[in-house]
């Protein structure tokens, strides 16, 4: 048996990740610890237009020293500790089911080939991520949308993405409450002696049929289950010392916090629809509809209770700006403390104020000013609407936070004049990618260049404001009213 080139696999593993991180695929980032590299973390972010909308799915992935030989192992981390099941092929305790990782049978040329790499297995799984993943279940093939039980697991899929993969992770990394990842749990020491659509029964090691109820359906104290979702809980689990180690580990390991903060700024309104939308769909409290190849724990049990959803929606983006507020007082103790950051700040500002406000780019210009002059952390921008565009005669007031780490953490851009932009936000977040994110010159002209280009490139993952991005991109008579609000946004802003 020919010995695996351990030094050839890593340079491999480190070279896809690389490609990753350079692609402009919005939806997939890695990230992994310099230290070791056959530990990766992948976030996937859902696909639009599926109840998997722009929700924040991570993945442990392990190479082994055979790689590429053999596949990675991929386990879901997205599974509230254990609790919920988002997909046929993505079970509870985080096993992800696909040919290309051998965890599942497939036809002839979908298993595993060193031709493929790290970047098709997120595909791969992000393709299981559809507008109807009900048709996963093998022997559910022909299960058609307009179905009522393909559309009742939707509507809980969307459910569970708003209130685990946004709302909770967000939570969590705002302190708003306590998510450490908790330890997946083996499979419950238990058989199941009978099943059916709804309601199952299990038999415990001593040999009595016992039929708990959930008492806490959502992960949250006071839930309670309905007569959809009879929750079976098995009580007996088995302790796996190397799963709690491993998530003590990982929960001290955050890649990814800053881009799903600054995400979740990008798709507010979207989440913000969704909950509306939806809440006139179910009523609240309405229980959640068990599927047939579903059974506790490998199941999504639950309500819907989009009143509440709403609620902590507008506290993580409360929380957010608040955060902002925060930098901007850090930065002025390292004004005080005359640290290396500030000064390189107070140093680029004095440069990129003589670059602006003495100078016309491609008849771009913009004004720069610091409210406090003594505080380089917080930069307020005014953008002069460029002549003969849908902005000519506007004047567009901006606020940039710089965080006390950058550029460790992006900057957030706020713009505080009301402004019907595909690429703006209702709240005044702008959806802009700089070349250089390490580099404030390069965040300036990407600002400019997001408000002024008239020929971007679609992205639905780069949705920030659904109802001009749809406008926007719906034909040439809706462009004409998209172009008409945006010319009167600039009309209006000298009113502001």
């Amino acid at each position: 048996m020919a010995t695996p080139n351990t030094s050839g696999g890593i340079a491999r593993i480190t070279k896809e990740i690389a490609h990753i991180e350079r692609g402009d695929d919005l939806s997939l980032a890695v990230a992994c610890r310099d230290s070791d590299v056959r530990n990766v973390r992948a976030l996937i972010i859902g696909p639009p237009e599926t109840p998997y909308e722009f929700g924040f799915f991570e993945f442990d992935v392990k190479f082994s020293k055979e790689y590429p030989i053999t596949s990675p192992g991929v386990r879901c981390i997205t599974t509230n500790g254990g609790r919920c099941r988002f997909n046929p092929n993505i079970y509870n305790e985080g096993k992800v089911c696909l040919s290309i990782l051998g965890t599942w049978r497939g036809n002839a040329g979908e298993e595993w080939s060193s031709a493929q790499g790290l970047e098709s297995v997120m595909l791969s799984i992000q393709s299981l991520m559809s507008q109807n993943p009900y048709e996963n279940e093998p022997g559910y093939e022909t299960a058609k949308k307009d179905e009522p039980t393909p559309k009742a697991y939707v509507a809980k899929i969307t459910h569970e993405t708003l209130r685990i993969a946004v709302i909770q992770r967000l939570e969590g990394l705002l302190g708003l409450r306590d998510e450490r990842r908790q330890p997946t749990p083996k499979r419950p020491r238990t058989e199941r002696t009978s099943s059916s659509a709804g309601s199952s029964e299990f038999k415990s090691p001593k040999g009595n049929t016992s039929t708990t109820g959930n008492s806490n359906s959502n992960g949250d104290a006071g839930s309670t289950s309905g007569a959809n979702t009879p929750a079976t809980e098995p009580s007996v689990y088995e302790y796996d010392a190397e799963a709690t180690f491993n998530a003590f580990d990982q929960a001290h390991w955050d890649p990814f916090a800053d881009l799903m903060k600054r995400r979740f700024l990008w798709y507010y309104d979207s989440y913000v629809r969704t909950v509306r939308e939806q809440a006139k769909q179910h009523p609240q409290g309405t229980a959640f509809t068990r599927m047939e190849f579903e059974f506790p724990p490998n199941s999504m049990e639950g309500n819907f209770d989009y009143k509440s959803l709403l609620v902590r929606l507008e506290s993580i983006k409360q929380a957010l700006d608040d955060e902002q507020g925060q930098w901007v007082k850090t930065g002025a103790k390292q004004v005080a403390q005359e640290t290396q950051l500030a000064v390189q700040l107070a140093f680029q500002f004095k440069q990129l104020e003589h670059k602006w406000n003495d100078t016309q780019y491609d008849g771009s210009r913009m004004e720069l000013s610091l409210p406090d002059k003594k505080n380089p952390f917080a930069w307020s921008l005014a953008l002069f609407g460029k002549p003969m565009t849908n902005l000519d005669g506007g004047i567009f007031s901006m606020t940039l936070c710089i965080p006390p780490n950058f550029p460790a953490i992006q900057p957030r851009l706020k713009i505080e004049t009301p402004m019907f932009h595909h690429r703006v936000s209702s709240t005044g977040t702008l959806c802009y990618f700089p070349k250089k994110e390490d580099e404030l010159a390069s965040h300036l002209e990407a600002i400019v260049a997001a408000l002024e280009n008239d020929d971007p490139r679609f992205d639905p993952r780069a949705v920030v404001s659904p109802e001009a991005f749809t406008m926007y991109w719906g034909g040439e008579e809706k462009r004409k009213i998209y172009n008409r609000k945006l010319r009167r946004s600039a009309q209006e802003s000298s009113e502001y």
